[in-house]
């Protein structure tokens, strides 16, 4: 790799470099200059804030975007680059472009009414300046004309002599790595961008698939210095929790991504009750957007592994069964809060920063027969970080509340490669790798997993925010 910044190769680290969220990769090829991710930074309110609402302008005078995922960390922030003057267009899977349909607009929605909750709380505050949403539907639905959706391994021109094809990464619903190849003036370079990398052998998806021939590699690093319980305790781990509950009479809730988490913790319930490994008991999924993201699965069966494929055809829908409820309207969530049996809510946000969840949890961590089920990556400073630490308070909607309730964090869940999985993932890329960056992880976790890859002779960066490295 070389520092000289006339090389015509080079890739700047505008977003998740040593940290988790808010995905942006900025690749650019003889002056041409691809977007990789443009996702939302979640963290610390006006931190997020600030870095959300500033993008760097390289990124909106990019040529073209390329999507790994839909999930808000890494597509969240594509209405606020078309609304400061992207004019690109946006490449995806199918399901992807499905899935965003949804989750941006869900997203513009969010913006728009945080933004009039929080100035009417503050209107008497002296000094106060007004909050205005990032973005709002009209830039929302602009930023869905621009999609364009492509099958896996199909192959498409995004300058003269370079072009891209997204692979399965596994990770979420039509999740993909995105392999770009350059062959221009003598120039010949494969680039891989791993996006979220998935785990072997989980419910519903494919496995991940390496990007084999690559010569360079970005890859996310989020649980570099971790190891998952098995995916074969998810089942066992959840039942546990659910009987241990029952016998105190108390609620699960369970915050969870409204994107593939949600569809994975129903499908797990599903097969817990018609196997009869627990009684049947009313379930809750208080999330519209997970109602309609669990429409899109529906319509993507091409995505499914052979397991998920089998189940639909011996027992019918995976995402519903008869004990399950999907909540639509406020007044049907307020009423979960008179339920006097034991029952299971499901509800988003997955890091407790937004949505209805946060209305679950005010109501039930005080009480100690309760358990808050954690099944998702909680980045710092986010609600379910807090949660996960077991602090004696959190706060919620500006209130101290105490924490009574049990936390259960089952890791099975995750579907996130762990350090294993990502060795094995960078290993499978092959032996011709000249460089591995790693990004979309915290400075231990990547600092961990580069410290593996580089016993293995690896050559590892963890790049800075904003370093751009010119690649040979």
């Amino acid at each position: 790799m070389s520092t000289n910044t006339k090389n015509r190769l080079q890739i700047t680290f505008l977003g998740a470099a040593q940290t988790v969220t808010g995905s942006m990769h900025l690749l650019e090829i003889d002056g041409h200059r691809a977007l990789i991710d443009c996702g939302l930074y979640q963290g610390r309110r006006n931190q997020s804030r600030q870095l959300n609402r500033n993008l760097p302008r390289v990124a909106t005078e990019a040529d073209v975007a390329l999507l790994t995922h839909a999930h808000i960390d890494h597509s969240g922030n594509l209405p606020s680059l078309i609304k400061h003057g992207f004019k690109g267009k946006i490449h995806s899977t199918a399901a992807t472009e499905d899935l965003c349909h949804s989750m941006l607009l869900d997203s513009a929605h969010i913006q728009s009414s945080d933004a009039r909750w929080l100035n009417k709380r503050n209107r008497h505050v002296e000094g106060w300046e007004p909050v205005e949403p990032l973005y709002d539907d009209e830039d929302a639905t602009k930023t869905l004309d621009r999609f364009i959706p492509h099958a896996y391994d199909e192959a498409f021109e995004l300058f003269e002599g370079v072009t891209a094809r997204f692979i399965d990464a596994g990770h979420v619903l039509g999740s993909a790595s995105v392999i770009i190849d350059v062959d221009r003036e003598g120039l010949k370079r494969r680039i891989a961008f791993s996006g979220d990398i998935g785990r072997r052998n989980l419910p519903i998806l494919r496995d991940p698939t390496p990007a084999e021939g690559a010569d360079y590699v970005v890859m996310e690093s989020t649980y570099g210095n971790r190891t998952h319980e098995p995916v074969e305790r998810m089942d066992e781990q959840l039942a546990e929790v659910v009987e241990r509950t029952r016998e105190r009479g108390g609620r699960m809730v369970i915050p969870s991504f409204a994107l593939e988490r949600t569809q994975e913790i129903v499908f797990a319930f599903n097969r817990l009750i018609k196997s009869g490994r627990i009684k049947p008991l009313p379930i809750f999924v208080d999330s519209p957007l997970a109602m309609n993201l669990t429409r899109v699965f529906r319509r993507h069966p091409e995505c499914y592994d052979a397991e998920a494929n089998s189940f639909s055809e011996n027992h019918g829908d995976p995402f519903g069964f008869e004990r399950l409820r999907m909540v639509q309207s406020v007044e049907e969530s307020k009423r979960l809060n008179d339920l006097t049996e034991p029952a299971i809510i499901i509800s988003a946000s997955g890091m407790c920063e937004a949505g209805r969840i946060l209305h679950h949890l005010r109501n039930n961590i005080e009480n100690p027969n309760n358990t808050v089920v954690i099944v998702g990556y909680q980045a710092a400073h986010t609600l379910g970080r807090r949660l996960v630490e077991r602090r004696r308070q959190v706060k919620i909607f500006g209130v101290k509340r105490d924490l009574h309730a049990e936390v259960a964090v089952l890791n099975a869940f995750s579907a996130h490669a762990d350090k294993d999985e990502l060795q094995w993932w960078a290993e499978a890329c092959g032996e011709q790798v000249k460089g591995i960056f790693l990004v979309h992880g915290d400075l231990e976790p990547a600092k961990e997993l580069g410290a593996a890859l580089e016993a293995k002779g690896r050559t590892v960066t963890i790049p800075e925010p904003h370093q751009t490295i010119v690649l040979d």
